[in-house]
């Protein structure tokens, strides 16, 4: 039997579908009532797990589950062990950096030499201001970054856009994007090189629906 890492969040529902289109059900994670954190199929064929999406890598990477769904800005940030198998389509954004609509900074680069930049990615902040050899101050905010600027704590931050919509209710504006992001399959390196539990058949059956999705 496989274990499959599910990620609470925004990413659940199409997840689920997905699994649904090649003969998994794990919708009892869509009922509200239900407290579960780990169900099994009704075929009897494979197990999820329920978890934070920033922990999704962490249990591929010690092999409490063999598959995963995560968005790619997560696994940037995390640099996790796994394999990276399928870019699934669904869940699009991109990692930004934003700054107060009445900012006089217009790119990354004209953001001042040492001045803060709020994130919760702060390994995708660095290596991002690293590559443009701008020393910057990384604050790590887990809450709402938004509030760097407004407060004045920031320069500017670097976090996920999906629509903009927060950010232009906030003032605030984009001005670089670092990456885009989706939904990706990732695996247990040795389970997927062993092909464990038959692995490899579900690979290829998600792959087939990805294909079918673009």
């Amino acid at each position: 039997m496989i274990t499959v890492a599910l990620p609470k969040g925004a990413l659940l529902k199409d997840t689920i579908r997905l699994f649904q289109t090649i003969g998994l059900d794990f919708s009892a994670f869509l009922d509200s009532s239900n407290r579960q954190l780990q169900i099994t199929d009704p075929t009897g064929t494979a197990k999820a797990l329920l978890v934070r999406a920033q922990d999704v890598p962490v249990y591929v990477e010690y092999g409490q589950a063999q598959l995963g769904i995560v968005g790619y800005d997560v696994l940037r940030e995390k640099a996790s062990q796994v394999a990276h198998l399928v870019d699934l389509g669904f869940g699009k954004c991109r990692m930004s950096v934003a700054v107060k609509e009445s900012s006089p900074y217009r790119s990354a680069l004209e953001l001042p030499l040492y001045g803060r930049v709020a994130s919760k990615f702060v390994h995708c902040a660095r290596e991002y201001f690293d590559a443009l050899d701008l020393p910057v101050e990384i604050v790590p905010l887990y809450g709402s970054v938004e509030l760097g600027p407004i407060t004045g704590m920031s320069e500017a931050i670097v976090d996920l856009v999906s629509t903009g919509r927060t950010l232009q209710e906030n003032g605030l504006v984009e001005i670089e994007v670092l990456f885009e992001s989706t939904a990706r399959l990732i695996a247990h390196p040795l389970s997927y090189r062993l092909n464990s539990d038959g692995l490899n058949q579900w690979i290829e059956r998600v792959r087939s629906q990805a294909l079918e999705r673009v």
